[in-house]
Order: C-alpha cells, then structure tokens, then sequence
C-alpha cells in the first residue's frame, strides 16, 4: 500500500482536502494490485475451504479498491474539475473490468461450488447460509457458467456500459450547466416569491453579473415554472430542461440507444428474456411481468382520479382566468396548478418556508431519530469536508454511546456538482472491522440556498426530500451484519425505499413538527392555520403525482423490456409517446426528458427496469407508517423494532420476512390509497 497517496488509505476520517486528480492513477494501480493478489489468494488457499477462506474473503475482496474508486466516484458527482473527470474516465474501464471479470473466473467459480458442497457448508448458520446461496445465483446471473467466448462478449459489454453511462451522466451536467437566463429587468420575474427573487440576485453576484441569474437547477426551473407570471419565460425553461443532450455536442441520443441495446444483448447472453427479468430476479418483484402488473394495477386505480383533476384545473383556468382550456400548455400546468391550490386552501407553498430554516430542520430531524430511534448526532468539525458548505457530523447509540458512524451533508447546488438528491456510503462497517471503523455515509441535495440576510429557508417539499434521503442514511448507520455484503447496499432495491420514504411521513404530523417547523427570525411554531392548510393539501393532484411517477415506472420496463429498435423507431419519440398517456396535456415534439433520466442510465444499472421500486416502497412505507400512528408517532417501542428488524438487518433474511416480522402481517394497499386520498369514489 502507498502510505504517501492519501487515495490508497481506507479510513473513516477521509482526507478530502488532501487528494488531487495526479493521486487517481497511482492509487487504483496500488489497490487494484492488492485486490488482485486477495482473489488469487481465495482461488488458492494454503489450507481445506473453509468459509473464512472463502466466503467471508470474497465479502472483503477488493475492499481498498472500493473504498478508493467510492471516493473517486462522489468526488467526481460534488466537487468535478475536467482534470478530475479526465482521470477518473481513464481507470473507470480498468475497475470495471476487474469486477466484471470477477464473477466469470473459472478458478473462483470452482473455489465457491468447491465450498459449497463441503460438509462446512451444509451447517452454516441461516444468515451465512443466505450470503453462500445468494453468492452462487449471482454469479450465475453474472455468467459464471458461460463459455470463454461469451464470458468475454460479456466483459466487453460490461466495460462499454460502465463507459457509456458515465458519458450519459456527464453529459446530463454539462448540459444543465451550459443554460443560463439573466436579466437586469425585474418586470420580467413578476410573480416570484421573495426568496426566488434572492436566489436570483445570490447566482448573479456568484458570477459577477448584474440583475437577475437563473439555471436548469432544481430551485430555479421549480420557482419558475411554479411562480412566474411570463408566459415566454416559463415555456422558455420547460422547454430548455426536457431538451437537454437532444442535440450537438452533449447528446445522449446515441448513448441512450447504445445503453439499451447493450443491456438487452446482456441479458440475452445470460439466458434471461430481457433486462428486467435480469435484475429483477433477486427483488421483490422477482421478473419483469410482476413488476409491470403492479405499475398497471396501480394505473388503473388512479387513471380516474387523475382524469378529474385535470377537467378541476380546466373548470379553474376558464371560469377565473377566461383561458380556453385548449390554450394551456405543459409549462401552464405547474403556475395555474398553485393558483388553484391557493383559491381551494388559502395556502402557497412559499409562506412555510420561514418556518423551514435548514438549521433548525436538521436540528429538529436529530431529536426526532434520537427519540424514535436511539441515535443522537453531533457536528463534527474534526471532519474535512471537500466544499466550504458541506457539514459533518458523528452518530451515536443513546443506550451505550457507541460511535455508530459519521456523515457529511452537501445540500446546495453547485456548478461542479451534479443535480438530484442521493445518499451514498463511503465506508460500511463489519465485524471484522471493529469499533474503530465505523460507518461513513453523505446525504446530498440540490436545495435553496441561503443568502447574505438568512439562512438556507425550505420548501416543505425539499423538508421531505431531506428526511427522505436522512432515511437511507439511517439504514447505513443502523446496519450490523457481520457481512458486508449483507449491508443495506445489498438490499432489495424495491425494499431499499421503505426506510427513506417511512421517515417522510412525519414531516406531516403536528407532534413532529412542532420539533423543527419554527420561523427563523422570532422561534414561532408553525402557526395551526398553516398546518391545516398544509395537511389539507396534502392529497391536493396526488394522482396526478402518483400518475407521473407510473409514467416513469412504465416508460421505464417498456424500454427495458419491450423497444425493439427496428420496430419502434426512434428512441426518444418511443418514450415520449408512453409519457404523453400520462401527461394532461400535449407534450412539444421536442420533449425529450428520457435523455437526462439518469436514475436509469448514469450508471449500467442504477434504477434501470426498477424504477417502479418507489411505488412499491411506498405501499410497504404507508402500510408500517400505520403501526407507527396506532401505537403513537414517537413511541419508542415501535421504533426499536424498526431499527431492530428492518435497519439493521440489511440483506441477512429475506425482505418480506423482515417487513412481516416487524408489521405482523404483509403490507397492504389499503393505507398508501387513504394517505393519498383516493379511497374515495
């Protein structure tokens, strides 16, 4: 090991500011050598095949390696320079291929069915006995028992996935980048709220520019499509946003379609009908079919909902705004939306922000996991952190003041940073580790900034996306398998929803709020006129909500397991036509949203044919959410077994054992249908 590159030492207190794009190179040949020698080291032990020498080494194989290219890669999504991204794009083919390359070893695949037949095995304990089963179906999923020739069709695809999808992500920033709309005329933003109008004036003077400056970031296309008054200036960031990488240099045309073709050509190559049934086998779900069944099943419930919200919004425009109906266009939707939410509830969105000052938010979100579940968190300023607004922290057990892990948060959008909200773990911990080596995780975020007068104010829906991605968090921190590769990174990813979107619901309970919903100036709780505005509107166009995101769960498993080229034509209209079944209204013929979908190609899988997994999660969250308002929102007993038997159980038993053993019961649709007010007839 390099002692003298600071990207070769696996440790739990990262030196961000330490590393630089020279140290890349060197670093993966260091730890990619080390991983080298540990699986000739498996395939050839010194002793009889033992699960220490076999099983629980495979589950630390190429541990340096991870932790090395973990960093590299987040470094490259938060803090990217081209001299980073040019160093990252020259190893990503040397690591993909040495773990490509894994699972179609001969040697090895011979180490594992070797063991696997050994009296050893035939005693192993049920969590161990799990890891060995599901090893060896893996390997076969990956190509174990292919003949060299098509082991190598596979390495080779593999390697151009784990390229082209990185180009398809890079290209997806870029291209939000290359947008910006400035103006000195403030006419021109009429009807944005006083905090868009800051965000406004904060990016111009972090560009030296006079006037007003907004981006195809998050906070600015919301705030405008949202607020603004200027029909021209609305349609011209609609339009700008869904047109990304269609066109020159940053297209992702060509990389969508090679995406696609490749996966379908890997699934083939493994003897499965299409890449949904590929990935899905070892998900709930468990195919392709049962997935898209469950995405119609839910269409069909909420079709009818969402055909009567749209003729409500129509009814609206005409009978207040004298628009013929037919007039209106996508970029209306979202403004004429707002105006109906506040002539039905009295409420905008913007009058909670006040009441939502990121520190406090944060605050309030620590005491809320410390009282539910035992688990108290400190800033840690000990940490380095790779951005000056980039925060650490350490969490610890209430019962025995454990040191559980530690986490950064990265909330604001930067141009050096990707767009989206994630949570990513740089460091899982494992028996063999011990008490030294604790977890490392990030929660990141694209969220309003603060200003020169305030500090970072948020929507209620930015409050949910926070505890949204605080939940994953927690399910790291939580974890203690004794196998890394049981960790809750192994989860099923239409299970791995549950604990993130479980901890949203009490961003709308009262008792909770009253926690971290303070106004930033005087400390007044959010007043009860605005919570029941806020609770009221609530289920305010949820199936339109629940219809887009079928629309993505649907546009997604046809195009994984249904678009033939030749037959269906051009890939992008292919997916725009499925999205216009669940738009309200006509989209441009330009609309081309799917070419910056990175939650399904900014990575060879990702949520790939999985992006129905949200929708099933929150049936699963919905459903244990119940238990948590039958026994009481903070009872602590509840908590405990949460934290018991779904966080810290990662992939050591079967998801749906675990969701029955901490709900008594299977979920049910029923509490996901009465939260999102569509019982009713």
């Amino acid at each position: 090991m390099n002692k003298n590159n600071p990207l070769t030492l696996r440790t739990s207190t990262i030196p961000f500011k330490h590393f630089s794009a020279a140290d890349i190179q060197p670093a993966i040949d260091t730890v990619l050598a080390e991983a080298k020698q540990q699986l000739a080291a498996i395939k050839q032990p010194r002793n009889e095949r033992t699960f220490e020498n076999t099983m629980l080494a495979l589950d630390e194989l190429g541990l340096s390696l991870d932790f090395t290219m973990g960093i590299i890669s987040h470094l490259e999504s938060v803090a990217t320079t081209p001299e980073w991204r040019a160093a990252y794009n020259e190893v990503l083919p040397l690591v993909t291929q040495f773990h490509s390359e894994i699972t179609l070893d001969r040697e090895l695949w011979h180490a594992l069915r070797e063991y696997s037949n050994s009296q050893e095995a035939s005693t192993l304990p049920p969590h161990r006995k799990r890891f060995l089963e599901k090893t060896l179906d893996s390997f076969r999923r990956h190509g174990a028992e292919l003949s060299e020739e098509d082991k190598v069709t596979l390495t080779r695809i593999n390697n151009d996935l784990a390229k082209i999808t990185t180009t398809f992500s890079q290209n997806t920033l870029d291209a939000t980048n290359a947008f910006e709309y400035v103006t000195t005329d403030e006419a021109e933003l009429a009807g944005l709220p006083a905090s868009a109008l800051m965000m406004g004036k904060v990016s111009a003077k972090s560009k030296n520019v006079d006037g007003w400056r907004y981006t195809l970031q998050a906070p600015s296309v919301i705030a405008i499509l949202t607020y603004a008054e200027n029909r021209t200036l609305r349609e011209t960031f609609y339009k700008a946003y869904n047109a990304r990488c269609a066109s020159g240099e940053l297209s992702n045309r060509k990389h969508l379609l090679s995406i696609l073709t490749l996966r379908a050509e890997k699934a083939a190559l493994l003897g499965f009908s299409d890449f949904s049934d590929l990935v899905l086998a070892d998900r709930m779900a468990k195919s392709g079919t049962s997935a898209s069944n469950f995405v119609e099943q839910l269409r069909e419930h909420v079709e009818p909902h969402f055909y009567r919200e749209n003729e409500e919004l129509e009814r609206f425009v005409k009978e207040t705004f004298d628009i013929d109906p037919t007039d209106l266009r996508p970029w209306d939707i979202g403004f004429y939306t707002e105006k109906l939410r506040k002539a039905l509830y009295d409420f905008d969105e913007e009058a909670l922000r006040p009441y939502f000052p990121l520190p406090t938010v944060m605050k309030g979100l620590f005491t809320l996991v410390e009282r539910l579940f035992g688990i108290r968190f400190e800033e840690n300023n000990s940490l380095e952190c790779w951005d000056e607004h980039v925060r650490a922290y350490s969490a610890y057990d209430t019962k025995d003041n454990t040191l559980l892990g530690h986490f950064y948060s990265d909330l604001f959008p930067r141009e050096n940073k990707r767009g989206g909200a994630w949570m990513n773990s740089m460091v899982t911990h494992a028996a063999s580790d011990g008490a030294e080596f604790p977890h490392v995780g990030l929660i990141a975020g694209n969220f309003t900034p603060p200003s020169e007068s305030t500090p970072a104010l948020l929507t209620h829906n930015e409050v949910t996306t926070l505890f949204h991605e605080f939940g994953h968090l927690l399910h790291l921190l939580c974890n203690t398998t004794e196998l890394r590769s049981q960790s809750m990174s192994a989860v099923a990813w239409d299970f791995i929803e549950l604990p993130s979107q479980i901890l949203e619901n009490w961003c709308w309970e009262r008792e909770s709020l009253n926690t971290f919903a303070k106004h930033h100036e005087s400390g007044e709780a959010l007043p009860d006129t605005l919570f029941e505005k806020l609770l009221k509107a609530r289920t305010f166009r949820n199936a339109s909500h629940i219809m887009r995101q079928v629309g993505f769960s649907t546009v997604d498993l046809a195009l994984h397991r249904n678009y033939e080229p030749t037959k269906d034509g051009d890939v992008t209209e292919y997916a725009r036509a499925i999205t216009q079944r669940f738009s309200p209204l006509p989209l441009p013929e330009d609309y081309s949203m799917i070419l910056t979908f990175t939650h399904l190609f900014s990575s060879p899988v990702g949520y790939a044919a999985g992006y129905y997994s949200y929708q099933w999660s929150e049936v699963l969250d919905a459903d244990a959410f119940s238990k948590f308002r039958e026994d009481g929102i903070f009872n602590q007993a509840t908590g405990t077994a949460f934290r018991k038997k779904i966080l810290s159980q990662g992939d050591s038993q079967d998801a749906e054992t675990l969701y029955t053993e901490f709900r008594g019961r299977k979920a049910q649709i029923k509490p996901l249908l009465e939260r999102a007010g569509l019982l009713q007839s």
